[in-house]
């Protein structure tokens, strides 16, 4: 394989799997708070068709990326209203947040479909991006990939080196008990939600404002369920999470490349193999329950209701 292939087959991982640590690291920080949102799919797709309409009214890159985070916010806002608020379902309530979103962006996004946009630019390094090879692979991608990787960094600090990271852990695992020391229960899973649904938006926002830069109703063809898979894929630890967005943008890009060197696989197949690999991953890990109850939030999914 030529040096120009490899750097190619790389750049198209990254911008791969972008969009899934983005969706991913925010649902971890929202299930580390004991709440389990399966509306990411809902929210992603919101925020791909709100960052596109304005990038395409404004022109303003800057003001996509802010309006498909509002919008993603917007809907956690909604989700954590219904099921922390008023005490719902969170799986129900999850699940009808996606199908919601999926129909609002589409009717939304009526007039914007066949519309291109050029893209993010890209944030090239003096003298760094023009370095071989390494210069395409690390200095010439836009803000939203540096972007991912300082979120993790953050997200991981935030964790497990400050009090606030430590606060929202034991919020996850034991509301009562953190109630009883004085925590304000719903106000840090409230918090959580909506950082996680300003991800999603941002994760939305990359689809259709970098990787594929124009709307087509549900682009997000699965990604948002993917990203919830990645959660558990990583045991809810950060770094882990990172490697497997990676594995999984690999596996999603596998069948361009198949296709491309004329090995005859039928297309269907290898559409659906990130979503196979997904299940298959899932069924592994789901074997190790002593790995996952240790690193599982023991309150995740679970109301909770605080003493009048």
């Amino acid at each position: 394989m030529s040096d120009d292939v490899l750097v190619l087959t790389l750049l198209t991982i990254i911008t791969a799997a972008t969009p899934l640590v983005y969706a991913a690291i925010g649902e971890l920080v929202v299930e580390k708070s004991g709440v389990l949102n399966l509306g990411v799919e809902g929210m992603m797709v919101c925020g791909a068709v709100c960052s596109f309409a304005v990038v395409h009214a404004t022109g303003s890159g800057i003001l996509g990326v802010v309006a498909g985070a509002g919008a993603g916010l917007l809907l956690a806002l909604l989700f954590a209203f219904i099921s922390l608020g008023l005490q719902a379902s969170q799986v129900a309530t999850g699940l009808a947040l996606t199908i919601f979103g999926i129909g609002l962006s589409a009717l939304a996004g009526q007039q914007l479909v066949g519309i291109a946009y050029e893209g993010l630019p890209e944030l090239n390094l003096p003298v760094l991006s023009e370095l071989p090879v390494l210069g395409q692979l690390l200095f010439s991608h836009d803000a939203l990939v540096y972007g991912s990787f300082m979120l993790v960094a953050a997200v991981w600090f935030f964790l497990y080196h400050t009090r606030g990271g430590l606060t929202l852990r034991a919020v996850g695992d034991s509301p009562e008990a953190a109630h009883s020391m004085g925590i304000n229960v719903l106000r840090w899973r409230y918090g959580a939600t909506l950082f996680g649904g300003a991800c999603a938006g941002l994760a939305g926002c990359y689809l259709s404002m970098a990787y594929s830069p124009m709307w087509i109703e549900n682009m997000t063809a699965g990604r948002g369920w993917i990203a919830l898979a990645l959660v558990v894929f990583a045991t809810w630890r950060p770094g882990r999470l990172l490697f497997g967005a990676y594995l999984f943008g690999s596996i999603s890009i596998l069948q361009l490349h198949v296709q491309a060197l004329g090995i005859q696989i039928p297309s269907q197949f290898m559409s659906m193999l990130p979503y196979l690999a997904t299940i298959i991953v899932l069924v592994i890990i789901s074997r190790d329950q002593g790995r996952i109850r240790q690193n599982a939030p023991a309150s995740i999914g679970k109301p909770f209701y605080p003493a009048s």
